[in-house]
């Protein structure tokens, strides 16, 4: 397979980025969640410490995709109708928009707190605000909404990509499939 596009599928570093980030999306809400049910201490933190670091590898893995989206510009062709190509490309926009908008409040929420972002403790991210209690509470809940609104985008995505494969029977989801090759 072809380390870059073509006109009938995504290439491998395209298609590396994808399944990457979205494998290292999945787990961050049972993390999140494990880390809240326990009390304060060292698990606790460390559960944190891994949700955070996942979180701001998906960011850069999110920027070193929408670089590699920008440099390289052989990209498989629009299938559908026009107004399935215009909704496409708003739930891709909304979903890089969300994906970017999640770890960027996570490490502003932390920031607030006055606690440190690291990547898996290599080195610590600026923080990106001052100290705040009452932002802090705010990004919370911009946090959360923001996670339930990258789920419910993920979701139409997903049902959108099987729509094409089973009812339209094209070739949507086998161009950014890792199993497969696309027909010809």
């Amino acid at each position: 397979m072809p380390l870059r596009n073509t006109a009938e599928a995504y290439g491998s570093l395209a298609r590396f980025l994808h399944w990457s980030i979205v494998l290292l999306i999945v787990p961050q809400y049972f993390i999140a969640e494990a880390a809240e049910e326990l009390p304060k201490g060292i698990e606790k933190l460390q559960l944190m410490d891994w949700h955070k670091s996942l979180g701001m590898l998906v960011l850069l893995l999110t920027l070193a995709r929408i670089g590699w989206k920008v440099m390289n510009r052989g990209m498989p062709g629009p299938i559908g109708e026009p107004w399935q190509r215009k909704a496409a490309a708003a739930g891709h926009g909304l979903l890089y928009l969300l994906v970017l908008a999640q770890p960027i409040s996570g490490w502003a929420m932390s920031s607030a707190a006055n606690y440190p972002v690291t990547l898996f403790g290599w080195f610590q991210f600026p923080a990106l605000v001052a100290e705040s209690h009452d932002l802090h509470e705010s990004l919370e809940d911009v946090h959360e909404v923001l996670f339930y609104l990258m789920l419910a985008v993920a979701v139409v995505h997903i049902l959108a990509a099987l729509y094409h494969h089973i009812v339209l029977k094209d070739s949507v989801l086998r161009r950014m499939s890792p199993f497969s090759r696309p027909q010809a």
